[in-house]
């Protein structure tokens, strides 16, 4: 893959660089912690490398813009293809900014707030569910 680069220090990889990559798109497609990543094994039966090792590459690839160029890329190939699918178009809020404190609006460990919380019920027709 042309725009995934590695590292200017450090030891190269011990797995190709588009492997790195679908570790990646693995975290990302399964939502889980770095951690918890699903890695193969090798013929020892040890992982063929440290989810710290797949981590750092994609922040680094992040702040590059290769991400960006590879998704944009992709796209473009897609529609060029005409098999680019824009009938139905699924919103993600993940990246949604919120309010520091959230839901814990009005509670704190170490000051004592004094106010009202709020509680939300749902009601249909009249009625509590």
């Amino acid at each position: 893959m042309p725009h995934l680069r590695r590292g200017r220090r450090g030891p190269p990889p011990t797995v190709p660089l588009h492997k790195i990559f679908n570790y990646i798109l693995r975290v990302l497609y399964m939502g889980c912690q770095w951690k918890m990543l699903p890695i193969k094994r090798n013929a020892k039966g040890r992982r063929e490398i440290h989810y710290t090792r797949i981590y750092r590459p994609m922040r680094r690839w992040q702040a590059d813009g290769c991400i960006d160029a590879i998704l944009a890329g992709s796209v473009t190939r897609l529609h060029d293809d005409q098999l680019l699918e824009l009938t139905v178009i699924h919103g993600d809020g993940t990246t949604t900014a919120a309010k520091k404190g959230g839901d814990n609006l009005g509670y704190s460990g170490h000051k004592h707030l004094k106010g009202d919380k709020a509680l939300g019920l749902g009601f249909e027709n009249g009625a509590h569910r």
